[in-house]
């Protein structure tokens, strides 16, 4: 156990901090801290010493050095173990840190902006907060770091069980933590330096490409029960992506069900009306519109109720009573929409095992589009486009119809989540019937006519 004595704090996102501090000065720590970060806790009433008269050299740069300091990095990285680094610090009257609480400019907020220059950019690299946590991370043997603002009340509450220490494995963790911070930062920095273009603007592929994802869960097995699995979600997932869910009920999800659910929902969105898809096996095997989500739901599953059996089930609207009644009369492993309603939550309850996931609708497109390939990764921009039909130019003798220019539109974006070969038979805003998947499209458009039989 490391007993905090001193805490050094220099943060951009500020929530939490006056709370954190109150429990850090409950057990007597002493904190330095940089002029903004001060100021609010000064404000607050906390006990805080600025870092410019600890170290007694002014911030300068307009605020480009203030934490490149002897007095503040020796005091992180001096080994609570060797007797030498002790002297040392001693000797130049530098207090060892035991705790350094940093996050960084929001370099990958700021660049997010519309219109955002270089310049702007170039002013929220933050050059002396990334030193310091990685620093006290190198050092975690000695030293607590911490990064995230979720975190505080843990630390608190563990400083509160052990008299004012935290233990190696908290620290270690914390560490871990730290360095992943700071390589998503670096990595943000470099993806947007390297994707200029000679005329300052951004191109559409960076010369160097660098991701960063986190763990969400680990599954109990991938696409076959040989093969180890887990879920990572993007640092900063796209709004309404199918790792923004919530389980609402169920049993855990897998590999395969997390994929088709993901198929299900990202074709059910691009619809307006009330609308259901049913996805088994990646691909659509009935879809509608409708007049409500019950109305879709029964449109969509009598195309195939056969291949529905077992399939993951998307709506675009919230669900209620009577839409969840209709859903559970059938064996469906996974059913996703925005919200689902007390009386719907009622009825799926009696089907324990069924997974229930809420997830936000929003319609934000992805950055890049992936394919990992032997050695590399193909990267295009997402198949976002939507057709509407005054984009579409008709160049035979025979016109269509207005409801059969609908129905065309409709199979357009089903079909856009079929495996090609696809074909996609439809009538009335709903699916007759689907080909997916054939080597042959022939074969495909065979197999699309069985199914609408």
């Amino acid at each position: 156990m490391i007993p905090i004595r001193t805490a050094l704090i220099s943060v951009s996102d500020k929530s939490g901090l006056a709370e954190f501090a109150r429990g850090l000065a409950r057990f007597k720590v002493k904190i330095l801290s940089t002029d903004g970060t001060a100021k609010l806790l000064a404000e607050q009433d906390l006990p805080v010493t600025e870092v410019a008269d600890y170290t007694g050299f002014p911030e300068m740069l307009d605020g480009r050095v203030k934490t490149l300091h002897p007095r503040l990095h020796a005091g992180i990285l001096a080994r609570r173990d060797s007797p030498a680094h002790l002297a040392a610090i001693k000797a130049a009257g530098i207090e060892p840190i035991d705790l350094v609480v940093v996050n960084l400019y929001p370099f990958a907020r700021t660049v997010a902006k519309p219109n955002c220059t270089l310049a702007e950019a170039i002013e929220n690299i933050d050059i002396g907060g990334p030193s310091m946590l990685r620093a006290a991370a190198k050092n975690y043997a000695g030293v607590a770091v911490l990064t995230d603002p979720s975190d505080y009340s843990k630390v608190i509450a563990e400083m509160g069980e052990h008299g004012g220490a935290l233990s190696e494995a908290t620290r270690f963790a914390l560490a871990q933590k730290a360095f992943a911070h700071s390589a998503a930062y670096e990595a943000a920095i470099g993806n947007y330096l390297t994707g200029l273009a000679g005329d300052g603007n951004l191109a559409p592929f960076p010369e160097h490409l660098t991701l960063q994802f986190e763990k969400m869960q680990d599954l109990r097995y991938g696409e076959n029960p040989h093969q180890a699995a887990a879920f990572y979600r993007d640092g900063d997932p796209v709004p309404g992506s199918i790792a923004g869910y919530t389980q609402v009920q169920g049993k855990e999800l897998s590999y395969n069900n997390i994929a088709d659910a993901d198929a299900a929902w990202e074709c059910v969105k691009t619809f307006d009306k009330p609308a259901c898809v049913i996805v088994k096996h990646a691909n659509p095997c009935g879809a509608a519109i409708g007049a409500s989500p019950r109305d879709a739901y029964e449109r969509a599953f009598a195309t195939d109720p056969t291949a529905a059996f077992g399939g993951i089930v998307a709506f675009n609207k919230g669900l209620d009573a009577a839409t969840a009644g209709a859903v559970a009369k059938q064996f469906v492993e996974v059913v996703i929409a925005p919200e689902f309603d007390s009386e719907a939550l009622r009825i799926f309850a009696d089907k324990a095992n069924v997974r229930l996931m809420s997830v936000r609708l929003a319609r934000a497109a992805q950055t890049y589009d992936f394919k990992r390939v032997g050695g590399g990764l193909l990267v295009q921009s997402p198949d976002g486009r939507n057709v509407e039909a005054s984009g579409l130019r008709t160049v035979t003798r025979l016109k269509p119809t207005a409801a059969q220019l609908a129905d065309l539109l409709f199979a357009w974006r089903v079909a856009k989540f079929v495996k090609s070969n696809a074909i996609v038979f439809c009538a009335g805003g709903r699916t007759l019937g689907i080909g997916a998947g054939q080597m042959s499209r022939v074969d495909a458009a065979r197999v699309a006519a069985l199914k609408a039989q």
